[in-house]
């Protein structure tokens, strides 16, 4: 068994060999001479002696190399301002083949691949100074939307070469002049019953709009107190209200009719001459089911206004409503007039129904999905 097992490995392994070497091979055929050198040493690590990969690795590598080189000339040679970055792209691609090469103690003594670690580093340095030069530029401009280009040049820097200058500290002056400040006021609510209701939605809202980065990361949103801190003079001010809300109305109905069993039992016997015979009738009953709904429903008022020229710049009102339902049910007469379903709503009993406060916050659930997708259309364009 031992020896069968070990003989299936090896199997496995050859297997393992022979597709790798296609693919390495088919990599050559493509032109894709980078895939080809790293598949053919990762099999020549395992293998060094795998006559096809050699050549592979041969043929492949001086290829890569010219490809490599060709490109950088032609970088060196363009005008474009960010040049530096596809000649980076170069370096980092001819210094990843020498690893994969250096790696691998066969592939060494085949070929002699070259380390532009020390190309590599400067490119990288020059790619991340013109970016932040540019970010400098835009910045020097004063305006959001340069602001905007100035951090995706800044966030690019940081890519690049992560702590280059004092690039954090200008992602958080770009982030400061580009972004657009909305001020979301405390949500409304006329009763003091239901503040620790509202302070739930209250809180799920501002949860939603500080975490959620589908909206715009240039968009930011602060809580009153939150902006008053930092002295910042918002943009937007968001003012959500319930015009109007309802918890709790309650409606009971109650239904009574006489069921008749589907088929006739036994009611009875009677005597037939010296023994008795079981006598057979349908049977009635009558079914009483009870509905219990309690209606729980408010309207949220929303307003957009522009912190500048105190205008609405938009209004929209969300609705919502739950409604909590309890059924239950009871008879007189015979059981066996009733259905199987009949049977167990007579077992069910009348329930409460959740306090109000609870029921506050199932009717504000749909009200949050409608308002926060109004909101992530809406500031998706600022």
């Amino acid at each position: 068994m031992k020896k069968y097992f070990t003989n299936l490995s090896c199997l496995a392994f050859t297997f393992f060999l022979l597709i790798c070497c296609k693919s390495a091979e088919k990599s050559l055929k493509k032109g894709d001479f980078d895939d080809s050198v790293i598949r053919a040493a990762d099999k020549l690590k395992g293998n060094p002696g795998h006559g096809s990969s050699v050549d592979i690795l041969k043929e492949a590598y001086p290829l890569a190399l010219e490809q490599h080189l060709n490109d950088i000339k032609l970088n060196k040679e363009s005008e474009d301002l960010f040049k530096w970055e596809a000649e980076l792209q170069s370096y980092v691609k001819l210094n990843r083949l020498f690893q994969a090469i250096d790696q691998c103690g066969s592939c060494s003594k085949l070929i002699t691949a070259q380390n532009f670690e020390k190309e590599e580093k400067l490119a990288r340095h020059n790619a991340a100074n013109v970016r932040y030069k540019e970010a400098q530029t835009l910045l020097a401009i004063g305006d959001r939307e340069n602001a905007r280009k100035a951090y995706e040049h800044l966030e690019t820097v940081n890519t690049i070469l992560p702590g280059f200058n004092d690039v954090s500290k200008k992602l958080d002056l770009a982030y400061e002049v580009a972004s657009f400040k909305v001020v979301v006021e405390q949500v409304l609510v006329t009763s003091r019953t239901y503040q620790l209701s509202n302070e739930y939605f209250q809180d799920r809202v501002n949860e939603y709009l500080q975490t959620n980065k589908r909206l715009n990361k240039f968009v930011r949103f602060y809580i009153p107190e939150e902006a008053a801190n930092l002295k910042i003079q918002p943009d937007h001010i968001i003012r959500l209200q319930f015009d109007d809300f309802v918890v709790g109305n309650t409606l009971v109905e109650k239904n009574t009719e006489v069921v008749i069993s589907r088929d006739s039992v036994k009611v009875g016997e009677k005597q037939a001459g010296r023994s008795k015979v079981p006598v057979y009738d349908k049977v009635t009953a009558k079914f009483t089911q009870s509905r219990k709904t309690v209606l729980s429903a408010g309207l949220l008022d929303m307003q957009i206004m522009d912190f500048k020229t105190k205008r609405v710049v938009t209004q929209e009102k969300f609705n919502g409503e739950y409604n909590w339902m309890c059924e239950w049910a009871h008879f007189n007469g015979d059981e066996r007039a009733l259905t199987a379903a009949q049977l167990r709503k007579c077992k069910s009993q009348e329930l409460l129904p959740p306090a109000p406060q609870q029921l506050f916050i199932e009717f504000s659930k749909p009200i949050y999905e409608r308002l926060t997708s109004k909101l992530q259309t809406y500031y998706a364009k600022y």
